[in-house]
């Protein structure tokens, strides 16, 4: 099993942290690549986080309302590769 990061993303120049608005997957669900997996919050925006990697969603690390800061993992897929 290998474990990838779904980290907050940088959104902005200046940006440090996002929120968490909702999650659109939940864990044990199929996620593919360019995916919408959760919704987050910027100061300008509210935008929907996308997969880098397709995966099973194996963990949420911080839940809706959470605010994190940029390069945090939120979550972690499990990319089924041994």
């Amino acid at each position: 099993m290998a474990r990838i990061a779904i980290e907050m993303p940088k959104a902005g120049y200046d940006m440090e942290q996002g929120r968490i608005i909702g999650w659109l997957k939940r864990p044990g669900d199929r996620v593919e690549r360019g995916e919408a997996v959760a919704e987050i919050e910027t100061e300008k925006t509210t935008v929907e986080l996308e997969a880098l990697a397709s995966g099973v969603l194996i963990e949420i690390v911080h839940d809706a309302g959470a605010d994190v800061a940029v390069g945090e993992p939120i979550a972690w897929l499990d990319d089924g590769a041994s």
